[in-house]
C-alpha cells in the first residue's frame, strides 16, 4: 500500500476505477504485523485495543471442539447452499432469490468454519461464493443486489454493512487483494450515499457492524475518510446508551405483544459491542464500559441461567419459559469476543464461556442438522403450539427443524462455534499471547520472527484441569496471559516441574519468561457446585461454567414432511418427554456438595448430547403433581417454597448444552 498521502489518494482513485494493483506481499493483518499493532492503530487515529485476535486460521480446534466443528461442517452449515434457495439462488451469487441478509449471514459462518478446520472443500466453496459477489460488483462500487436507482427503491444498508464485515474476514484468511479493493470501493459508495439517504430500519439499529470493515481497512490504508464514515454511521445509528438509560428496556415485552426495533433481541445481542467499538473513535470511558453496563441491566430484568437474556423475539423478562432466539445467541457471542478484545476484561471471558457452553449447543440437535428458533430454560416439550405465549413469535418457534418460525436463524446460526474457536487466543500489545477462553485447541504465532505453538489439552469445561504446552524452535521471550475464571475456587498454576502457585480468580495471570523447547503448564480451576436463585426464587445447579438440567427421556416425531426441503436429514421434529419432568430438587443450597455428586464420563463423539455429556450430576428430588403443562409449556415456577408428599427419587442432571428438552430452574422444596 502506498505510504504518502498523494500515493494513497492515487491508489484509492484507481480502486474506484477497478484498476489498482496491490504489492505482491500481503497487506498486514489484524493481530499479526498489521504492521506493529496496526502501526499504533495508524498513528493513534483509533484507540488501541487491549488484545488483537489472531488471524483467521491461526487457531486449530482439537479434541471435543474439533469434533463439534466437524459435526457442523457435515451438517447444515456445510450443505445449506446446495439445497436452500435463499442461499443457493441468492442474488449475491447471481441468482434471483433473496438479495439481502441470508447469503452473507451464511458466509459469515462458513468462512471461519472452513479456515478454522482447514477444510479445503469448504474453503473452495467459500472462494467460489466470494468470487460470485465480486463478479457482481458494479463500477459504482455497489454489489449486485443494491438497486441501480436506490432513490426510487430504498435499500436497507444493513446487508451492505454485513457483507463488508464478511469480506474483510475472508481477506484476513486469504490475503486476496481483489477482496480488499472491492470493500474499499464499496465503502466509498456508502460514505457518499449516507449524506443523501441516511440509515433506516435494520441498518439504523445495526450501524456499529459497519465499523468492523471501516476499522479494518483504515488500519491497512490510513485513509481518514474511513474514520469520517465511522462517525457518520454512529451519528445516524440508534443510541443504545440513551435507550439503556430509560425505563422501557426494563419491562418485558407483553406476551403476544408489540414488536419493537429497540427491544428486538438480535439487535440487542449485536449491540453489546456497539459503543465499545465506538470507543476506538471517541476514547470515552463510558463507551468502553458499555458492554458490561448493558449486561448488568439485561441480567437483572431479562437474564436467563444459560448466560443469555430472553427475547422471543423481543426482550421478555426472566421467566424460564420465555424463549431466546438463536440469532441472538450467536450475535451475543461475537459481540463478547470483540468486546473482550477491546477491553481486556476477564469477566467477559467468563460470560463468553457460559453462553458458548450452555445456550449455544442447547438450541441445536446433537448432529447439527436441525435447530430451534428459540430455546427455553424450562423446555419440557417442543411442539407446534398455537397456544404459545411468546412475545411475538409463532407456534413452531421451538420445534427442531430446518427453518422453524422464520429463516433468519437458519442463515445466521453458523458463526457461533467457529468464531468462538477463532477467538480463544489473542495477541497482547507487548507481543505476547492471551488465553481468553478455554477449549482444546492449538495456536500458532510468531515472536520476533520465531514460530511459536501453544497447545491446550484436556476436556475443559467438563474437567477442571487445563494443560498447556508452549513449543518453540528457538528460545523466545514473551508474556503469556492466562484468564483465571472468577468462579474458580483456589485456582493454581504449575510451570514445568515447579511448584503450584495460587492464582487470583477473576484476573489475567501473566507468565513472562523465556520459553525453550516444550514447556508444560498445568492450570487447575476447581469447580465448586453452586445453587443459584432465579425467577420466583427457583433454584438452579451450576458447576464452573456449566449449568445443569434434568435429563429427560425423549420421543421424537417428524412433522412438516410435506413442506419443501424437509427431506431427511434436514427435517422438522417435535420432541416430547417420555419420563416425568415435574420435580423439585432436594438440595442443600448452602452446601450443595453434600447432596449432589458429580461423575466424570467420556466426552462423546457428539459432545453436546444427552449420551455424550462429559460430566453428570446425581441428585435427589420429589415429584410436584400440581406442576403441570399450561398452554403447551411447563407452568411458571410458583414463588415460595413448595411442599410434596411424593417419595424421594434419584435424578440425573446433565450439562444444559447436552439437553434437547429439560428443566433447569426447579421449584424450591421443603426438606
Amino acid at each position: 500500500m502506498p505510504k504518502s498521502p498523494i500515493q494513497r489518494r492515487t491508489f484509492l482513485a484507481q480502486v474506484s476505477l477497478g484498476t489498482a494493483t496491490l504489492a505482491a506481499a500481503p497487506l498486514g493483518r489484524v493481530g499479526v504485523a498489521a504492521p506493529s499493532s496496526a502501526k499504533g492503530a495508524v498513528a493513534s487515529g483509533l484507540a488501541e485495543p487491549a488484545f488483537r485476535p489472531l488471524p483467521l486460521g491461526s487457531i486449530e480446534p482439537e479434541g471435543w471442539l474439533r469434533r463439534q466443528l466437524r459435526l457442523q461442517a457435515d451438517g447444515l452449515s456445510g450443505h445449506l447452499d446446495e439445497f436452500w434457495p435463499d442461499v443457493a439462488q441468492s442474488q449475491w451469487f447471481g441468482g434471483k432469490a433473496e438479495g439481502w441478509e441470508r447469503a452473507p449471514y451464511w458466509l459469515d459462518g462458513l468462512i471461519p468454519l472452513a479456515w478454522t478446520l482447514g477444510d479445503e472443500g469448504l474453503q473452495a466453496k467459500a472462494r467460489r461464493r466470494v468470487k460470485q459477489i465480486l463478479d457482481g460488483q458494479r463500477p459504482d462500487g455497489w454489489y449486485a443486489p443494491y438497486p441501480v436507482d436506490a432513490s426510487a427503491k430504498a435499500y436497507d444498508l444493513w446487508a451492505i454493512l454485513l457483507v463488508n464485515k464478511v469480506l474483510v474476514q475472508y481477506h484476513e484468511a486469504t490475503g486476496d487483494d481483489s477482496v480488499l479493493r472491492a470493500v474499499v470501493s464499496n465503502l466509498k459508495s456508502v460514505h457518499d450515499v449516507l449524506d443523501r439517504s441516511p440509515l433506516f430500519n435494520w441498518g439504523r439499529f445495526r450501524w456499529f457492524e459497519g465499523l468492523i470493515a471501516a476499522y479494518y481497512v483504515y488500519e491497512r490504508t490510513g485513509e481518514t475518510w474511513l474514520l469520517d464514515l465511522a462517525r457518520k454511521l454512529r451519528a445516524q445509528g440508534f443510541d443504545y446508551k440513551s435507550f439503556f438509560d430509560g425505563e422501557d428496556v426494563l419491562s418485558p415485552t407483553p406476551r403476544r405483544g408489540l414488536w419493537t426495533w429497540e427491544k428486538h433481541v438480535v439487535n440487542t445481542g449485536m449491540a453489546l459491542k456497539a459503543h465499545t467499538l465506538a470507543w476506538r473513535l471517541s476514547r470515552k470511558e463510558d463507551d468502553r464500559a458499555h458492554t458490561q453496563r448493558m449486561l448488568r441491566i439485561l441480567d437483572r430484568y431479562h437474564g436467563q441461567v444459560n448466560g443469555m437474556f430472553s427475547g422471543d423475539e423481543c426482550l421478555a423478562g426472566r421467566s424460564p419459559t420465555q424463549g431466546t432466539e438463536l440469532c441472538a445467541v450467536v450475535e451475543a457471542l461475537y459481540s463478547l469476543e470483540l468486546a473482550l478484545a477491546l477491553t481486556g476484561d476477564p469477566a467477559l471471558g467468563d460470560r463468553l464461556e457460559r453462553m458458548a457452553f450452555n445456550a449455544l449447543p442447547a438450541t441445536f440437535t446433537p448432529d447439527m442438522w436441525a435447530h430451534q428458533y428459540v430455546q427455553q430454560a424450562n423446555q419440557v416439550q417442543c411442539t407446534i403450539n398455537p397456544e404459545h405465549m411468546w412475545s411475538t413469535n409463532g407456534p413452531e418457534s421451538n420445534i427442531y427443524g430446518l427453518e422453524p418460525n422464520y429463516g433468519c436463524c437458519l442463515a445466521n446460526m453458523h458463526q457461533g462455534w467457529p468464531k468462538f474457536a477463532a477467538h480463544l487466543w489473542m495477541r497482547t500489545p507487548d507481543g505476547g499471547l492471551a488465553a481468553v477462553a478455554y477449549a482444546p485447541s492449538r495456536a500458532r504465532f510468531t515472536v520476533r520472527g520465531q514460530p511459536v505453538r501453544v497447545t491446550l489439552e484436556g476436556d475443559y469445561p467438563f474437567r477442571e484441569t487445563v494443560r498447556l504446552i508452549v513449543s518453540t524452535e528457538q528460545p523466545a521471550r514473551f508474556p503469556l496471559a492466562l484468564r483465571v475464571p472468577a468462579w474458580a475456587q483456589n485456582p493454581t498454576v504449575r510451570v514445568g516441574a515447579g511448584p503450584a502457585k495460587r492464582l487470583k480468580a477473576g484476573s489475567f495471570h501473566r507468565l513472562n519468561q523465556e520459553w525453550k523447547g516444550s514447556v508444560v503448564i498445568e492450570l487447575r480451576f476447581p469447580m465448586p457446585a453452586r445453587v443459584i436463585r432465579g425467577y420466583n426464587q427457583a433454584v438452579t445447579l451450576e458447576r464452573g461454567p456449566l449449568v445443569y438440567a434434568l435429563k429427560l427421556g425423549e420421543t421424537w416425531t417428524r412433522v412438516n414432511a410435506d413442506k419443501p426441503h424437509r427431506e431427511l436429514p434436514h427435517g422438522d421434529f417435535e420432541v416430547r418427554p417420555s419420563t416425568p419432568w415435574n420435580y423439585g430438587l432436594v438440595v442443600d443450597e448452602v452446601r450443595p456438595e453434600t447432596s449432589v455428586v458429580f461423575e466424570e464420563r467420556p466426552v462423546g463423539d457428539k459432545p453436546f448430547s444427552p449420551e455424550g455429556a462429559g460430566m453428570i450430576a446425581k441428585a435427589k428430588g420429589r415429584r410436584l403433581p400440581g406442576w403441570q403443562l399450561e398452554r403447551g409449556w411447563a407452568q411458571e415456577v410458583r414463588p415460595g417454597v413448595q411442599s410434596s408428599k411424593e417419595p424421594i427419587e434419584d435424578l440425573t442432571l446433565v450439562p444444559y448444552g447436552c439437553t434437547n428438552i429439560r428443566v433447569t430452574e426447579f421449584p424450591r422444596l421443603h426438606g
